[in-house]
């Protein structure tokens, strides 16, 4: 029998698209700058989209970052997907753009070419996929280094100028704004500023003074929510005097701008009557004592006690811890942002201890457990280590229940003074 060969036609692959993703930066917040990075951003989109044998990977902009930061949060998230193989080849505008630090920079790259991902610096025309790519890198780099230091020093010397002259540098101090080199006051702001004084020396703690600027919607100089920690800010604004303290921290070096105090490393300066006072004299110094007082009175020596509960109850509501806290009648564990902002902010409720943990002994014990969720309507979610979970509700004790006998006996007697009137 004759044997017979049919002949089938192989079909042609189609070469795989290469992942193209694009990295962009601006290393300032200004709106002229941010239109700049919006530009990059589109360019890049419609240059790698229409890019024959390229499949769009992504454009990552970090805004107002310098190059000489690590932790760029756009450009950890590049990095972070090429590890993941979604990105084979990457495009920037130059290598300042990528990195000023030489070391790092090539740290990065030679990162990814492990990771099988090129860099292409449009600027340089390198491209760390060509044999001296990194040759012509280690070079330019070198030089963009040396530019970030000549940058870095000559802004040091201007910095410098304008602390001898006693011209501000902060201009985002509330109750103020640099006008021709000199602060000028916004009286609206100038009147938060004059009330969160008033309302410290009349007793008011700095997180009670957030809570009430926050009630009735004043929000801080960059439109943010009040905490007790912007509140000290401007309490020991040394501004609002009408006198400036100049370099107090200094920039640690050029590559890391790391902020220090300082702590006579370098010269500060003192420029007296630079600019209208919003507060007095007298009444800052009044509030620095209080706060001394305050410190003194309220230092713990000793370090924070952990309960067995600690760090395990989460708020089904906004996420965060619940917190031990020792009531009149009881001890109960409630979410921090309900005990600090209110039930505007967090409408969770607290959870008497003696009831947490008798619903923990109906499930077998806190080792038997490795999450706590204090949801709404009374309901806790416990997970297991087997990561079913087990719901329980439990029961708000009536007022008269929750009494301890001494608030009974008080009670009797205010009842008693006031029948005898």
């Amino acid at each position: 029998m004759k044997r017979q060969v049919k002949k089938i036609a192989a079909t042609p692959q189609m070469p795989k698209a290469i992942r193209v993703a694009a990295y962009a930066r601006v290393s300032s917040g200004k709106d002229a700058m941010l239109h700049s990075l919006a530009a990059q951003v589109e360019h890049y989109r419609n240059y790698i989209q229409h890019h024959s044998g390229w499949e769009f990977a992504g454009v990552y902009a970090d805004e107002a970052k310098t190059g000489t930061k690590a932790n760029r949060e756009q450009f950890q998230r590049m990095l972070a997907d090429c590890k993941a193989g979604k990105i084979n080849r990457i495009i920037t505008k130059s290598i300042s753009r990528f990195a000023r630090n030489t070391v790092t920079l090539l740290e990065t790259v030679r990162e990814l070419k492990t990771l099988g991902v090129s860099v292409y610096f449009e600027e340089q025309a390198i491209d760390t996929a060509s044999a001296d790519g990194e040759l012509m890198l280690t070079i330019l780099a070198s030089f963009a280094q040396e530019e970030s230091l000549s940058v870095s020093e000559n802004q040091k010397w201007r910095v410098k100028r304008n602390f001898e002259q006693g011209k501000p540098w902060n201009g985002t101090v509330l109750g103020y704004r640099i006008v021709d080199g000199k602060y000028e006051i916004v009286p609206k702001e100038a009147d938060i500023v004059k009330s969160i004084f008033a309302d410290y020396l009349a007793g008011k703690g700095t997180l009670g003074i957030a809570k009430d600027l926050n009630e009735v919607g004043i929000a801080t100089r960059r439109g943010n929510a009040w905490t007790a920690s912007c509140v000290r800010k401007v309490l020991c604004n040394y501004s609002y005097t009408g006198n400036l303290l100049l370099q107090t921290t200094y920039s640690d070096n050029h590559l890391t701008k790391q902020r220090m105090s300082n702590q006579g490393e370098l010269p500060m300066y003192h420029a007296a009557n630079t600019h209208d006072a919003i507060i007095p004299m007298e009444t800052f110094e009044a509030v620095q004592a209080e706060m001394a007082i305050r410190r003194e009175k309220h230092t713990n020596p000793q370090p924070k006690k952990a309960y067995p509960l600690t760090g395990k109850i989460t708020c089904a509501i906004c996420g965060k811890r619940f917190r031990r806290k020792t009531t009149a009648s009881r001890i109960v564990w409630v979410c921090s942002t309900y005990n600090t902002y209110g039930k505007a902010h967090c409408a969770s409720k607290a959870i008497p201890e003696t009831t947490l943990m008798e619903l923990i002994e109906q499930i077998g014990g806190l080792d038997k457990i490795t999450e706590i969720t204090a949801a709404p309507d009374n309901t806790v979610v416990f997970t297991l280590p087997n990561g079913e979970t087990t719901v329980k509700r439990w029961q708000n004790r009536s007022r008269s229940e929750s009494w301890t006998p001494e608030m009974r006996q008080a009670a009797r007697e205010r009842r008693e003074r006031h029948g005898n009137i």
